[in-house]
């Protein structure tokens, strides 16, 4: 990762910022209501988000050897949620309350990688190569198998009414997506000359038109729930600056350093970072809304995590990449 990525991260993150004041003033004049951001939650989570993926899938030349790439990403991701589930079981302990402690220990385990991850990924390797969307989108799928497995069962706990069922594992808006992705690609592997043809555009083109609303719109409906919450519940709540201090700080940290002393490679260690870096997934707010956990705190952990990695984020991969290069 050299100083031009970096400069590309903070345009991104400059990006997403201005998407967030944007979200923040059209729920204060009353362009977002409450309404509004459902219905765009499940635009997002219903369209964009599997358009999203299928479009990373297919984005990259078609290869065995890309797509053996794909596997050992998906096999990062389950060995970071894995590691993730149990720095966060440890780090929730001392919670009193039963509801504050799923949703905190929900909130570190699940990122953002997709909606805001995505669009970094690119910008971090768009340098050394076109890959940082196509793993992004391998990693989604241990995102999604963790989620509904789990994220579900974080959720449950003393709850009889929240089952984890094998169609929540195997059917939702992540899998799906990914096993057509991943379907496609196999099949433009094996067909010469269908990658790049006029076919392909057609449809490379329309599911990436459609998965290109994801990050502005999530980052807008982050901005408009902020707007929900007063400056001292969004600023002045000791438990969120814990959230965020483990989430955006010290837990991608100590990623990275237990990887470099694994051995893994500078690429896959800066991926690893920026994915486990990213503020909670706007999963924790939707799934507290839905069960009834504590959804304003729930809706506090996205928005403030979202805001905070703004500055938290170039942060990070900056002594991420010193440490890589000891």
């Amino acid at each position: 990762m050299d100083t031009q990525a970096i400069v590309g991260l903070l345009k991104i993150i400059i990006m997403l910022f201005l998407f967030m004041i944007v979200g923040f003033i059209a729920r204060k004049t009353g362009i977002i209501n409450d309404t509004a951001s459902k219905n765009l939650s499940k635009l997002v989570l219903a369209i964009g988000q599997p358009m999203m993926i299928v479009a990373a899938l297919m984005g990259t030349e078609c290869s065995w050897e890309n797509l053996g790439q794909g596997g050992i990403i998906v096999a990062i991701g389950f060995g970071l949620h894995i590691f993730m589930a149990a720095y966060a079981f440890v780090a929730c302990i001392k919670f009193k309350d039963l509801d504050e402690r799923k949703i905190t220990e929900f909130a570190l385990v699940f990122t953002n990688c997709g909606f805001i991850g995505l669009p970094i990924y690119e910008a971090l390797f768009k340098n050394v190569g076109d890959f940082g969307r196509f793993w992004g989108a391998f990693y989604i799928i241990s995102f999604n198998v963790f989620l509904w497995t789990w994220g579900i069962a974080i959720l449950a706990r003393k709850r009889k009414d929240i089952k984890l069922t094998a169609k929540k594992i195997l059917l939702n808006y992540g899998t799906v997506p990914s096993a057509v992705g991943i379907l496609i690609y196999i099949l433009l592997i094996n067909v010469p000359g269908l990658y790049g043809s006029f076919a392909y555009d057609c449809v490379y083109g329309f599911c990436n038109s459609l998965g290109n609303l994801c990050t502005p719109i999530s980052v807008l409906i982050t901005g408009a729930l902020l707007a929900t919450r007063t400056p001292k519940q969004i600023f002045g709540s000791p438990k969120v600056y814990y959230l965020c201090l483990q989430k955006l700080i010290i837990m991608p940290l100590l990623i990275c350093l237990i990887m470099k002393l694994l051995g893994f490679g500078p690429h896959y260690i800066i991926f690893a970072v920026a994915a486990t870096a990213m503020p909670t997934a706007a999963s924790a707010s939707m799934l507290s809304e839905l069960y009834d956990i504590c959804p304003g705190y729930g809706s506090q952990a996205v928005g403030t995590s979202s805001l905070l990695s703004m500055a938290s984020l170039p942060l990070v991969m900056l002594i991420a990449q010193a440490i890589v290069a000891l």
